[in-house]
């Protein structure tokens, strides 16, 4: 999809139905001139209901229509009829999607399975007809129950994707050629900064017909935490990821710099994401010899396992992809 399609953010109204009325009507028909209440229930309003799609991404659907309301139930009728339920109005979304209160931003549901079902608004119940009403002092009650009220509210809707392993790095250091690369994926890449300005999904094609998905995500840069660049619109999406790729390209001044200040803008943003598993890989390495690499060696950070790589050149890309399959099994 193009970067103007993919949407991540939205906001929704919803409204659910309300419940019918129930019937106080009396029974009547030729030589029964006084039967009893036979008012039957009104149905039951119709719910808004949440629903996870695995084939979507996006939440680009809904960006043209923000509005949903939900019919009412039937009303009751004669001979204990009861009213109809209304129909429920389905939102499919993406699997990584959370909703929230918008005026109090408290995270309600989040959808991660296929086919799971989440009720955003209960429609009303529909009211009781008047024949649950008779007692022996009261035979012929004329009156029944109204149905009870919808619910309504605004709600934001976020998506955080579901990748396996996420690319974090600065801008142009290569991660959206080294998905158009190990994927089909086409990411828009270009030698300026933020030329992503959406993530990039691609499956990588594994050994044995295996496979993984990796997520682009923009650059990221210093105080991306606090939203400078584009960093309060994808910095979520990191926290889906069960292992974090960082690419730093070999040319770069100071790798070990580099290397702390994205480890420090992902503490800022959530200190969860420093438990995900992570590995380095130096980018752009063709430009290397051996001398060079030992040079570099001595100067990567410690603590994480460090991969040579290079997209254009194809190299290390197949050691990157054993030792990406192996720490995601």
């Amino acid at each position: 999809m193009t970067e103007g399609n993919f949407v991540d953010y939205i906001k929704i109204y919803a409204s659910s139905g309300k419940g019918g009325r129930g019937s106080a009507h009396l029974h009547r028909e030729k030589f029964i001139t006084k039967g009893g209440p036979d008012g039957g229930d009104g149905g039951r309003g119709g719910h808004v209901i949440l629903r996870g799609d695995k084939n979507m991404w996006t939440l680009f659907h809904l960006k043209f229509k923000r509005h949903f309301r939900a019919e009412s139930g039937g009303d009751g009728s004669s001979s204990r009829s009861s009213g109809h339920d209304a129909n429920d109005v389905i939102i499919p979304v993406p699997l990584g999607t959370i909703i929230r209160d918008a005026d109090t931003d408290k995270i309600l549901y989040e959808i991660t399975e296929d086919g799971r079902d989440v009720i955003l608004l209960e429609g009303g119940k529909g009211g009781k007809g008047n024949w649950h009403f008779k007692s022996s002092t009261n035979q012929t009650p004329r009156y029944a129950q109204p149905g009870i009220d919808g619910k309504d509210g605004w709600f934001r809707i976020e998506l955080k994707i579901l990748a396996d392993v996420g690319l974090v790095g600065f801008p142009n250091a290569g991660k959206s050629t080294l998905l158009s690369v190990i994927t089909a994926a086409k990411p828009k890449i270009a030698d300026y900064a933020f030329t992503t300005l959406k993530p990039n999904l691609g499956i990588v094609e594994y050994r044995n017909h295996q496979s993984f998905v990796m997520a682009d995500i923009p650059g990221i840069i210093e105080g991306a935490s606090e939203g400078k660049g584009l960093g309060h619109y994808f910095l979520r999406h990191i926290e889906r990821n069960s292992t974090l790729l960082f690419l730093i390209p070999a040319d770069s001044d100071d790798i070990q710099k580099e290397y702390d200040i994205l480890l420090n803008e992902l503490r800022k943003h959530n200190p969860e994401l420093l438990d995900k598993d992570r590995l380095l890989a130096i980018s752009k390495s063709d430009m290397l010899d051996d001398e060079l690499k030992e040079e570099i060696k001595k100067e990567l950070p410690e603590g994480i396992e460090t991969l040579f790589i290079s997209s254009v050149a194809q190299l290390g890309l197949m050691e990157l992809k054993d030792k990406l399959w192996s720490m995601l099994n």
